[in-house]
């Protein structure tokens, strides 16, 4: 029988500490890929040369590697799903600018439905410009479904 996780000592010891930082490097063409690949047509996102040139808001959440969850996180009992995306936009992100990365629990949280305990989890990364001025955030979001107790 699997004992349900302590959502309140989950919060208490993970949340809001960053687990993991890297530089990102932001390279024009692949601005450009990920704004066609979305069905941007805008210049502003499409077209190197435009005088407002920058990648699209949706663009961090492109930025991967490092570490998904913090150390000493427990494994989760149960089936990990995407439970989505989401992007605050704060300054333009524009190529050849580097980008600092910091990633860290933003929530833990539970929902009860027909088929059980939700654990839903939000994982947030901060960007910031050289000047350590904060650029976007992009939230992703993963939900467990608890195996039932037996």
């Amino acid at each position: 029988m699997t004992e349900p996780l302590d959502i309140d000592a989950l919060r208490e010891s993970f949340l809001g500490e960053v687990f993991d930082e890297r530089s990102y490097a932001v390279d024009a063409k692949k601005c450009v890929e990920y704004a066609l690949s979305c069905g941007e047509l805008a210049p502003r996102y499409t077209d190197p040369n435009d005088p407002d040139f920058q990648a699209p808001p949706t663009f961090p959440t492109s930025f991967q590697g490092g570490k998904r969850l913090p150390d000493g996180f427990p494994k989760l009992p149960g089936l990990g799903m995407d439970a989505g995306k989401a992007v605050t936009a704060m300054k333009p992100i524009r190529p050849g600018v580097p980008l600092t990365g910091r990633k860290h629990l933003h929530d833990v949280y539970t929902k009860t439905g027909r088929s059980g305990r939700m654990v839903f989890m939000v994982i947030r990364l901060e960007l910031f410009d050289p000047d350590d001025v904060p650029v976007a955030t992009a939230d992703t979001s993963i939900v467990i479904r608890e195996r039932p107790s037996e």
